[in-house]
């Protein structure tokens, strides 16, 4: 399986493995349907990051399913709303 190295030195790198590569790996290929954002067609780099662990994607995958989820105190859309005032605040560009 081959990781995928970033040229550009002015942001820190961190190695994946490319989406095309997945299928080749049982623990990645079981999540890819999970993960891949079907808008896009490929995983995105918050979730790709983790493909060399996929035990850590797939618990950041649960943790976010988890809190973005709709309670009785709050509803989805209203948690989608607070994350995004938190992504602006924080300057995130996701």
């Amino acid at each position: 399986m081959e990781i995928e190295e970033s040229l550009d030195r002015d942001r820190a790198f961190i190695g994946i493995v490319p989406d095309d590569q997945w299928a080749a790996d049982d623990a990645l290929a079981q999540q890819y349907e999970g993960v891949v954002d079907r808008g896009y067609g490929r995983v995105d780099n918050i979730l790709a990051i983790h493909s060399l662990n996929p035990q850590a994607m797939a618990a950041h995958n649960a943790l976010y399913t988890s809190a973005m989820s709709g309670t009785a105190t709050l509803r989805k859309v209203e948690r989608e709303m607070i994350a995004l005032v938190v992504s602006l605040e924080n300057h995130c560009h996701y």
